[in-house]
């Protein structure tokens, strides 16, 4: 546990601090951000074409209200912390990548559905778009997090077992003295 709580928490803070580097920032988090206000526009015009998306701005072009993507909202915080726990625990660099690659595309896909939301509240109520935003929602991503991580070592553990049940044959045999 130990070993897993020190692996956690320098991960975490290697990852947060390499976040907030100028050129992490040009190079990821602002390409990213921008990308989601445009996936989000583009889910939104299934809908509804009054929309439009500018960098990290999603606006409504009839009522000019809208929302901005910023910091800790682009789910890159929440990717940190699922990669940070992925890769704390022990298990194969495999089986490591697989838990951050769908996990990381789990969280994206639930922060899409969260921007879209919040765009719509904020067109219909200011104070519902602040407790959905400031509370509702951030409670939802880091319960995502939570969910995300247990399900993938869910599936690692039961991989590792399946390894010991395998028939007899093929176990490997103990050498007896």
């Amino acid at each position: 546990m130990l070993r897993f709580l020190v692996i956690f928490f320098t991960v975490l803070l290697v990852l947060f601090l390499a976040e907030l580097t100028p050129p992490v920032q040009q190079m990821v988090v602002v390409p990213w951000t921008a990308f989601l206000a445009s996936a989000s526009v583009f889910i939104v015009h299934l809908v509804d074409a009054g929309a439009m998306s500018h960098g990290n701005v999603l606006r409504d072009m009839q009522s000019g209200t809208g929302i901005s993507i910023e910091a800790g909202c682009n789910g890159v915080e929440a990717v940190i912390m699922l990669a940070a726990a992925v890769i704390a625990y022990p298990s194969s660099w495999r089986a490591k990548m697989s838990g951050l690659v769908l996990g990381a595309v789990a969280i994206q896909v639930l922060n899409v559905v969260r921007i879209v939301s919040l765009f719509y509240l904020v067109q219909w109520n200011a104070s519902v778009f602040e407790f959905a935003h400031l509370y509702l929602w951030q409670a939802l991503i880091m319960l995502d997090v939570l969910l995300v991580w247990l399900m993938w070592l869910r599936w690692v553990t039961r991989s590792q077992f399946d390894t010991f049940d395998a028939p007899a044959a093929a176990r490997p045999r103990a050498l007896s003295l």
